[in-house]
């Protein structure tokens, strides 16, 4: 079954809909869901949870700028520049898939 990999939970925000992309899996706990002054604890650990990400899974961008940042860094490393990210539509009242791809022309030809 995919997964969801959520930067950090938040009481502000019901992430219940995106049950409907893969199972959730929250990447950071709320001790280390600020980056402070180092990043490499977070970098390791985010590395570490995303060990299987493949094309299947999907990223939900909750928390810290910088933690999400390095968790769309490391997803599109481990997946040859691919990520699917889930994005709320206010007016659908769900998430919508978003396909990320940093090298979309690698293998052809470049504009």
């Amino acid at each position: 079954m995919p997964k969801v990999f959520v930067v950090s939970e938040s009481p502000k925000h019901n992430i219940a809909p995106a049950l409907d992309y893969g199972d959730i899996e929250v990447v950071l706990p709320p001790s280390q869901s600020q980056i402070i002054f180092s990043s490499a604890p977070t970098v390791s650990r985010i590395k570490r949870v995303l060990e299987g990400f493949t094309d299947d899974d999907y990223l939900l961008f909750i928390g810290d700028p910088t933690a999400i940042a390095i968790l769309a860094t490391v997803a599109a490393a481990k997946n040859n520049g691919r990520f699917k990210c889930l994005k709320w539509d206010k007016q659908e009242r769900r998430y919508l898939p978003i396909q990320i791809d940093i090298f979309p022309h690698r293998g052809g030809d470049d504009d």
